[in-house]
């Protein structure tokens, strides 16, 4: 890792990206991308090398704070992802794995490669090969029978307030921001290296296709991530029971333990996700 200080500009250099977290991006010197947010101490974040898929890999994979963030430069660093190019995350348990590099790193096109509906059906007919009947009864009301993704959401609020809302609540916990130099927030999971989800699936790509997919149906944006856990806000959530279970079977091919060590089944779930504007997951 490669320490920082305080990034300070002066009046010629105001407004341009700072130097500290150009290397974020493959070009190095930023490419015409612009950020007027004075960032506070921190550091570049490179993967260690028995972690990271690829060892060789020539830059470093985000920016790290020192000190924990405000959710207000939370705001101000997601309002400026336009022009500077970097997607703010608010980011649990600093020291593991973030700060000593025990991640994964990988291209975001590589999520270009995965179909969300065919990624939900083939976890769904892996579990139930292995399943036993009593627990296939938790699918219910589809059962053995995979039903695709759900159909969006209504726009309820402002996905940008909502996230900068969630923002201000998560940052009262005291935790440290990334930053991940992507063209939209789910790609952060993959070009930072998050691995929370190995106990369920090994690779991360197919789960940022599947927040990708979210951000598009769903007005979801990424806020926050930990060892083994995700925060979303949600500005179109489902609102009838109906919609909410199509919903709840995603997030179950997702993060089946959300469900399964949570409320049981998917239609107890989906009670609990009925017009609710935030969605937390996390992997035993």
């Amino acid at each position: 890792m490669v320490g920082t200080g305080t990034v300070e500009m002066d009046d010629g250099e105001r407004g341009m990206l700072p130097a500290a977290v150009r290397p974020l991006f493959g070009d190095a010197g930023g490419g015409g991308r612009t950020l007027s947010v004075e960032l506070p101490p921190g550091e570049l974040v490179w993967p260690d090398p028995t972690y990271a898929r690829f060892p060789a890999r020539r830059r470093p994979a985000f920016w790290l704070s020192e000190d924990p963030a405000p959710g207000a430069l939370w705001a101000q660093l997601r309002a400026e992802h336009p022009r500077s190019g970097l997607w703010p995350v608010l980011l649990e348990e600093s020291v593991q794995p973030w700060s000593v590099g025990q991640i994964a790193p990988d291209a975001a096109a590589e999520i270009d490669n995965y179909n969300v509906g065919a990624f939900m059906a083939e976890v769904w007919d892996d579990w139930v090969v292995r399943a036993h009947l009593e627990q296939i009864e938790t699918l219910e009301p589809f059962g053995p029978v995979c039903p695709g993704p759900a159909d969006p959401g209504v726009l309820r609020t402002d996905p940008d307030t909502l996230a900068d809302q969630y923002a201000a609540v998560l940052a009262e916990q005291g935790m440290p921001l990334g930053l991940a130099a992507v063209q939209r927030g789910a790609d952060a999971l993959v070009v930072m290296g998050w691995q929370g989800a190995l106990h369920h699936n090994e690779w991360n790509v197919p789960l940022a296709a599947v927040v990708r997919s979210w951000e598009d149906r769903f007005a979801a944006r990424l806020v926050s991530m930990g060892f083994n856990t995700l925060e979303l806000s949600v500005a179109a959530p489902p609102q009838t029971p109906a919609h909410a279970v199509q919903v709840a079977a995603e997030h179950w091919a997702f993060c089946p333990d959300a469900i399964v060590q949570g409320a049981g089944t998917l239609v107890d779930y989906a009670e609990q996700i009925v017009g609710k504007y935030t969605w937390s997951f996390w992997w035993d």
